[in-house]
């Protein structure tokens, strides 16, 4: 009845499937869970302990493949027609998780987002800034993020059936970090497939370096540049993008890359300590994809 697909990076899965296993089970379903591992360089041993569990296995590719394509093998893999994708750092906020996602079948629905949390203990300062950008940008309610259901839901944690993914395939052009959850939910929205969101969330356990995470936007701004160009990203599913065509209307694209450049330090200096500024972080994003955008 239910598939639960992991992809796996560089990180320890087994409380995971501890928790997910133990929840399946209980509920008395058919069940499986699979794991891949994306090429890791660590804990590729210790992640191996899940098939102690039954109808769990756990596969190391032999090279690394990317966020999309692996999450399409995933669902290849997959013998159940629903899927349920968990992130690796993530671990179940209610006892009740795999319950309501089980309900949520049973009526039918095709698509079923159950949210993210963060932990409310503050964590040390050198992760602060993606502590705060998840707190007040992606843990939200049901009631804010159905006002824009297919940008604000996310893969981490997604209940979907296996046809739809057959269907409309993550785009495997896109290998690294960023915008492959905005470009799938977009095409299903195109396709008249709708997104229901519940209060079902999992905990975002990984926290990176506000240094690592600031990296890792850049690099997503970069996909995000490169879905734009190819037409695949308009305005109307990036608000980055839509700011920036704002700005090249206006022909203020030239000074706002100029000013970008005489700030960036400044600002990453911000963002990089014990308060860091969503606000700061909003026009570093916008000047470094104005300057992608003209290179």
């Amino acid at each position: 009845m239910l598939s639960v697909l992991i992809p796996v990076y560089n990180y320890d899965v087994t409380k995971l499937v501890a928790a997910v296993y133990k929840q399946c089970s209980e509920s008395k379903i058919d069940f499986e869970i699979i794991c891949i591992d994306d090429k890791s360089e660590t804990f590729a041993f210790e992640n191996q302990k899940i098939t102690l569990h039954n109808r769990t296995s756990f596969y190391i590719l032999e090279k690394n493949i990317g966020r999309s394509a692996i999450r399409n093998l995933l669902a290849q893999k997959a013998k159940y027609e629903n899927l349920l994708f968990l992130d690796a750092d993530t671990i179940p906020v209610s006892t009740e998780f795999i319950s309501k996602y089980i309900y949520e079948i049973n009526e039918n629905k095709k698509v079923v987002y159950g949210g993210i949390l963060y932990e409310n203990k503050k964590p040390s300062p050198q992760n602060l800034l993606r502590w705060i950008y998840g707190q007040k940008r992606e843990a939200l309610p049901v009631s804010e993020r159905i006002k824009n259901p297919s940008q604000l839901a996310l893969v981490s944690n997604l209940a979907i059936k296996k046809e739809i993914v057959s269907r409309f395939p993550f785009d495997e052009n896109i290998t690294q970090y960023g915008y492959e959850d905005l470009l799938f939910f977009s095409i299903l929205k195109e396709n008249n497939i709708g997104i229901k969101h519940i209060q079902n969330p999992v905990y975002h356990l990984n926290l990176e370096t506000s240094a690592v995470f600031l990296a890792k936007t850049k690099t997503a701004l970069g996909n995000l540049a490169s879905l734009s160009n190819s037409k695949k990203i308009t305005k109307k599913q990036s608000k980055i993008e839509a700011s920036y065509l704002l700005l090249k209307k206006l022909r203020m694209i030239a000074t706002f890359v100029f000013l970008f450049q005489k700030t960036a330090l400044k600002i990453e200096r911000n963002l990089t300590s014990q308060n860091p500024s969503l606000f700061l972080l909003d026009l570093y994003k916008l000047g470094y994809y104005c300057t992608l955008k003209t290179i």
